[in-house]
């Protein structure tokens, strides 16, 4: 069997440092299970990461965004625009405090609620639960 270089690699890979990132980062997902995508040849996973380098049995833009991906600390989530939320309740309270859609998207309306809207609803709510923590 050839010996893998770092010469055989380099084409593949323009900067030393980033292949050694994307090799050491494969070897590492190759000893925690990942399947090869070539024959071990009793060569450890090092070499088994170079080679698979070399041989182009995995591409490198592939291995760098599941480096990238493995050091996030911190994930971006797309949060869903106000407008397509919908009503979480259809009580009378609700639907009074419920923003209605106007023609003119620049002015901003406010709906007004009564007190006794206010506490109707507040009387559908239930207490809570008193318990006997008191260090008795």
């Amino acid at each position: 069997m050839a010996r893998v270089t770092v010469e055989d690699c380099i084409d593949k890979v323009e900067n030393r440092f980033e292949l050694v990132l994307l090799a050491s980062h494969r070897a590492r997902l190759l000893a925690a299970g990942a399947p090869l995508t070539l024959d071990r040849d009793r060569d450890k996973n090092p070499v088994v990461a170079l080679r698979e380098i070399g041989d182009e049995t995995i591409t490198a833009d592939d291995l760098k965004e599941q480096l990238i991906h493995s050091m996030q600390k911190y994930v971006e989530v797309d949060e869903p625009e106000a407008e397509t939320v919908p009503l979480l309740s259809s009580s009378p309270a609700a639907a009074a405090v419920a923003p209605q859609s106007s023609s003119d998207d620049g002015a901003v309306q406010f709906d007004r609620m009564s007190e006794e809207d206010l506490l109707r609803g507040l009387e559908n709510l239930a207490p809570p639960v008193e318990t006997d923590d008191e260090g008795d």
